[in-house]
């Protein structure tokens, strides 16, 4: 990393941060290509050199592409200081929109315009959902062994109806091995995160303890997207816990989709429904913890192991086997959640707009759909 006297405050770096976390729809692609847009071409803050290694660093480790890369546009000149204070800066904004939305679901949730609403926003986010994961498996699944692993977690999840971590670093390593043709040493392989396959009611008590581990974990694998998260989520607050049912994980997604920031930020609203505020907020910080250390730890050493061929391959195996989780939830809860042929109609139209209609945002469509929503349960005969 090239070190230049900055262009910029500290106080430039916060408030841009918190502007684009207040103003920035369009999911990661859009805010990634927003920061280099802003701090690259316009502002000239940072060097296309350090952006490219900032992406690079946010593609090769766990947590949400857009929050990483802010993470390490803040390092880039202020170190953990700056790195800390974008990352808040950044996520603040859509936490607090989150928090407001999850109090209005909460005591509004009752009203049966809200039920209406949602009624037609829960399929239009299954449609949107299906496309994502069309989109990241065709930009992402390249050659024959990430296919075998991309199919393999898409009938496991499914079957299961639950992600496995250990599976999942399993598969990195056993694609890695694919493709070094197993020329990697022993000691490379000693890696065992039984940690992580422990559920969280054997030493822990209380609620919050276990929001935070199981958050926890699902931040720490977050590989082909922030929505790769909702496997991990789904088998523990829906499945495992019962803290959530179906139809409140996926209200929580769609929330996320209608407010700026990341995509991740739906961990807010989850945790809101569970625990109140300060459900909220520990299961905000422990999604987003894992994400934050994975980007200023390596950072001085991105250089070094960027383009490292044992590491890169992990992270190919581990991003086929996180998206192939991703499609086999969206199964599982489509086939739980279109029960009817509304339903159905609307989360096929949503799908097939985003697909032929470029220009389409996701919150523009999920009005659309709320819209839709609430004719059929208010004039219809559903």
């Amino acid at each position: 990393m090239r070190i230049t006297p900055p262009k910029y405050s500290l106080r430039d770096l916060i408030l841009y941060f918190l502007k684009l976390g207040a103003t920035g729809f369009g999911g990661p692609v859009a805010l990634v290509s927003y920061m280099h847009r802003d701090l690259v071409e316009k502002r000239q803050w940072i060097s296309e050199d350090d952006y490219k290694e900032g992406l690079a660093l946010a593609q090769l480790t766990p947590g949400p592409l857009a929050a990483q890369l802010a993470i390490y546009i803040g390092y880039v000149h202020y170190r953990i200081i700056g790195a800390t204070l974008a990352g808040i800066c950044f996520i603040l904004p859509s936490f607090l929109i989150v928090l407001i939305l999850g109090w209005v679901y909460v005591v509004y949730g009752g009203l049966r315009w809200i039920h209406a609403v949602f009624y037609g926003v829960s399929a239009g986010v299954l449609g949107i959902i299906a496309v994502s994961s069309y989109k990241l498996t065709k930009k992402t699944i390249g050659d024959r062994g990430q296919w075998i692993i991309f199919a393999t977690f898409v009938c496991i999840t499914f079957w299961f109806g639950k992600e496995n971590i250990v599976l999942l670093l399993s598969a990195g390593i056993l694609y890695c091995l694919y493709k070094t043709k197993f020329s990697i040493g022993p000691k490379t392989l000693i890696f065992t995160p039984f940690f992580f396959s422990i559920p969280p009611t054997i030493f822990l008590s209380t609620q919050l303890e276990q929001i935070a581990v199981v958050f926890m974990k699902a931040g720490a694998f977050v590989f082909g997207g922030g929505l790769a998260i909702l496997p991990f989520l789904y088998g523990d607050v829906v499945k495992e816990f019962h803290w959530l049912t179906e139809q409140q994980f996926l209200d929580a997604v769609a929330v996320s989709m209608i407010t700026p920031g990341p995509i991740l930020i739906t961990v807010g609203f989850m945790g809101y429904l569970i625990a109140g505020f300060p459900g909220a907020c520990v299961a905000a910080f422990a999604t987003f913890l894992p994400c934050y250390v994975c980007t200023i730890i390596p950072a001085p050493y991105l250089k070094k192991y960027a383009k490292n061929q044992i590491i890169k391959a992990f992270v190919e195996g581990l991003t086929a086997a996180a998206i192939g989780a991703l499609v086999g939830a969206v199964m599982i809860i489509a086939y739980r959640q279109l029960t009817d042929l509304p339903t159905i109609a609307i989360g096929t139209l949503s799908a097939l707009i985003l697909l032929y209609f470029k220009r389409m945002r996701e919150p523009i469509l999920i009005g659309i759909c709320a819209l839709l929503g609430y004719i059929l349960k208010t004039y219809g005969d559903i």
